[in-house]
């Protein structure tokens, strides 16, 4: 697969728009955080917030923004190695030039770990690449599939997008209350199904996505171990190190140290 470029959390103004008779000479994949309005074959059609638009190579792209009101997507434009490649893309029946509808949080999360592995001296950055991208596509054809058989689970859905929220935003300040609330549901009603759906209690998930979080800080910038910290959702640097070593055995200075092979 050939990734040949990739945007992550791009808002745009209420007078954007695009026009591209013959396409972008690849695909497109689009996630739509905003209401937008796309073109296919001379119909306009409104789509709701939370949209998923793939083009495939060759056909025009047009969409723009609904009026009086901003564009907010991330983006992939993507090719294939060879024809077997592509054959084996289009055998999925991920459906094209056609709004779908769907959470978009982990989708999102890995459209950036793209941008991340596309941008950095990592030895394996084209297959880490390509793997997120082959998992989105099987993401979009399970939602397909669940969305058509009727199989989706309302609370496992609205549970599941609270989960890659908390993976994919770590950092976001969040409790068990606002979170039940957030989901409608009540406190002991939203703990028993988060543990029932996960094998674990959102607070046990929500302090291993901030420390996995900060092990990535760690491993990969020069950031200050404070600013790790404020990064990874903690208010308290004395909290953040005593999670850290309970999670991780290392306090966030030794793990920095062994992780950059640092003597």
């Amino acid at each position: 697969m050939i990734i040949n470029n990739v945007g992550f959390d791009h808002c745009h103004d209420a007078d954007f728009f695009i026009d591209r008779p013959d396409g972008s000479g690849d695909y497109l994949l689009l996630l739509v955080r905003t209401p937008a309005v796309f073109e296919v074959d001379g119909k306009e059609t409104l789509t709701p917030a939370c949209t998923v638009f793939i083009y495939p190579k060759g056909r025009p792209q047009r969409y723009r923004c609904v009026p009086l009101n901003v564009f907010e997507n991330d983006w992939v434009h993507f090719d294939f190695d060879d024809i077997g490649e592509e054959e084996e893309f289009l055998r999925m029946n991920l459906p094209l030039e056609k709004a779908i509808p769907m959470p978009l949080e982990f989708l999102s999360y890995c459209v950036k770990s793209i941008a991340y592995e596309r941008y950095s001296e990592n030895p394996c950055r084209v297959e880490s690449a390509e793997l997120f991208m082959r998992l989105m596509f099987i993401k979009i054809k399970e939602n397909t599939q669940n969305s058509v058989s009727g199989r989706r689970s309302t609370q496992f859905e609205l549970i599941s997008t609270v989960r890659n929220k908390i993976y994919s935003r770590p950092y976001e300040q969040r409790s068990v209350d606002s979170t039940a609330h957030e989901v409608r549901m009540s406190r002991s009603a939203f703990q028993h199904a988060y543990k029932k759906h996960f094998g674990v209690t959102f607070i046990e998930d929500l302090v291993k996505s901030r420390v996995t979080y900060a092990k990535m800080l760690l491993s990969t910038t020069n950031m200050n171990i404070n600013d790790i910290s404020a990064n990874s959702g903690y208010r308290s640097y004395v909290h953040f190190a005593r999670q850290f070593k309970e999670q991780t055995g290392y306090t966030p200075s030794e793990f920095r140290r062994i992780s950059q092979n640092v003597t």
